[in-house]
């Protein structure tokens, strides 16, 4: 192991990583550490980016590196259910550029080391960047980045529309990673130096275990049975301390959510394009040429622009499939996409647009905030203000990890023997961290939206559901803290009721994640509200996976819309 310079100390996980530790914040898991240059080349560092999130075949991929060792090697390679190799560069020469402060907002700033021209007949898909460098005693490091090469431009306008469209939720891997410094939840930025940044730039490495995670890595949910009287616990935060890695891979990364679903669809012989939410954002007419757009994991954050493109597609007959949870913040992209904002729980009162009468509407707080009057379930047919939480800290820590069945004879469920009632994913833990779902009532014993947050009640039809919460509970355990304090609760009783009392937190205390069919324009929607939805086709969950099949194979074939909303 290397020893810090200056010290006869063993180095600790972090710190042979590049991580440095910040101020303690005012937030739930509060001890902040980053990666960032230690200018030292007794430590052996490396770190690449690239000039953009997302390609098409025919672009050029300009590479930024930091490697303290004399050279290093790249790797690209296409991510599947396979790994495909696609470029290689062997014996770069490893230089040590000077990065700012506030890389986080910046950029990094590194020169471009490397070059690669994209063959016109590239394969869509995810693309791993490994970068390796070693020294003289043999000590290696590897980083891992990632980009995203979307459909041929030569292929823009098929005799017949494709299948698939998988739109990866880069927005929130950039409001997640924490690479140099500051994301959109901790960090580094303000005055005392010990704030979260609300402007970010992608222009910078993504942080340690957002591309790769170890098997058996833990989540942001719990996995096991929580004994009575327990204190409560975050595993992840402890692993990713002792380990090395970024506590924020959990929050939104491409290692722990979107990968499992390319990886499953692919084994499964589905065949998807891919685009990042960027490419969707500036380039909307990409989904002119697909029946169906998939979205998995955690797509927390989007833009004006982007709900406005997928609207347009499901008015127009086309459909959207998402595996996902937590539709929650509208957030800007400006610099031609190179800054993104989110001002979040401050922007009423900092973000610059908040006074502007002609861009009020792109204030970056949550979609159900009354200034928007946007609710996400005009897109999605859910809102996240109406999750959130499940099966974390002290929120619902003994769920079933599993939705309850109320409509078993919707198309949905087809093949998988389910009756009212069933709960189903719940070997698998598909039910959390964070869901979305709906203010409803029951009739009959059937679950009917009120249409009291907003939503479209005569469009939606609720197919399964279960218990999510917005406040953490404290019983007061020997040992146990409150982890995620009542922040997300004030968000929301702020911008649907206009104040925070005792009685707004109240009434958004307690919420729910759906499944649920939503018809818009001539189009549909089936959402099954759950970052944790990939865990069960990770997993094999019988019953996870025929949902899935039967949502992908109705909304991506020829046959229109699906059956009435009952």
């Amino acid at each position: 192991m290397i020893k810090p310079k200056g010290t006869g100390k063993t180095a600790t996980p972090l710190e042979q990583y590049g991580f440095r530790i910040g101020q303690k914040t005012e937030i739930a898991i509060d001890t902040h550490w980053y990666e960032y240059p230690s200018d030292d080349t007794d430590i052996l560092e490396i770190w690449t980016y690239t000039d953009e999130i997302s390609y098409r075949p025919g672009d050029t991929v300009r590479f930024h590196s930091y490697c303290s060792g004399s050279t290093y090697n790249l790797k690209i390679e296409r991510d599947g259910s396979k790994l495909e190799c696609a470029h290689t560069a062997n014996d770069l020469e490893g230089t040590m550029p000077s990065t700012p402060d506030n890389a986080y907002e910046l950029g990094a700033g590194w020169p471009v080391t490397h070059e690669w021209a994209i063959p016109d007949d590239q394969r869509s898909g995810p693309y791993v960047i490994t970068s390796i460098a070693a020294n003289a005693s043999g000590e290696t490091r590897e980083h891992h980045h990632l980009i995203i090469i979307g459909p041929s431009p030569k292929q823009e306008k098929p005799a017949n529309k494709k299948p698939y469209l998988m739109i990866f939720t880069t927005s929130t891997w950039l409001a997640y990673t924490e690479w140099g410094g500051a994301n959109h939840y901790q960090g580094i930025a303000g005055e005392g130096q010990n704030g979260y940044a609300p402007r970010i730039s992608p222009q910078r490495p993504w942080a340690r275990g957002f591309v790769r995670l170890p098997e058996g890595a833990p989540h942001a949910f719990h996995e096991s049975n929580i004994p009575p009287h327990w204190a409560p616990q975050i595993p992840f935060f402890n692993w990713a301390m002792g380990s090395g890695y970024s506590k924020w891979y959990v929050g939104g990364s491409y290692a722990e959510y979107d990968r499992l679903l390319v990886q499953w669809a692919e084994r499964e012989g589905y065949c998807f394009d891919y685009i990042s939410q960027h490419q969707l954002h500036f380039q909307p007419e990409i989904l002119d040429n697909y029946n169906c757009v998939v979205i998995a994991g955690h797509d927390e954050y989007w833009s004006w622009e982007m709900r406005d493109a997928i609207d347009a597609f499901v008015d127009s007959g086309g459909n959207v499939a998402r595996f996902a949870g937590n539709f929650f913040w509208q957030i800007r992209l400006e610099d031609g996409g190179q800054t993104q904002v989110a001002y979040k729980h401050l922007a009423h009162e900092n973000d610059p647009v908040r006074n502007d009468p002609e861009k009020k509407h792109q204030l970056t707080t949550i979609w159900e905030d009354r200034i928007l009057g946007r609710p996400g379930a005009l897109t999605m047919g859910l809102n996240g203000s109406r999750g959130l939480y499940a099966r974390m800290g002290a929120m619902t820590p003994r769920h079933s990890g599993g939705f309850t069945v109320y409509r078993p004879n919707h198309w949905v469920f087809a093949g998988t023997d389910l009756y009212y009632g069933d709960v189903f994913g719940s070997e698998a833990g598909i039910f959390g961290f964070e869901v979305d779902g709906l203010e409803y009532t029951f009739r009959s014993g059937l679950p009917y939206p009120t249409g009291d947050d907003g939503a479209p009640v005569d469009d939606i039809s609720i197919l399964a559901m279960a218990p999510a919460v917005l406040l953490e509970e404290d019983h007061g355990n020997p040992l146990g803290r409150v982890w995620w304090a009542a922040e997300d609760a004030s968000i929301v009783a702020k911008g649907v009721y206009g104040e925070v009392t005792p009685e707004t937190l109240e009434k958004v205390q307690y919420g729910s994640g759906m499944v649920v069919e939503y018809r818009r324009g001539d189009g549909c929607v089936v959402n099954a509200g759950s970052c944790a939805w990939v865990q069960g086709l990770k997993k094999r969950d019988f019953f996870t996976e025929q949902v899935t099949r039967n949502i992908l194979n109705k909304l991506g074939g020829s046959e229109g819309q699906a059956d009435t909303v009952n």
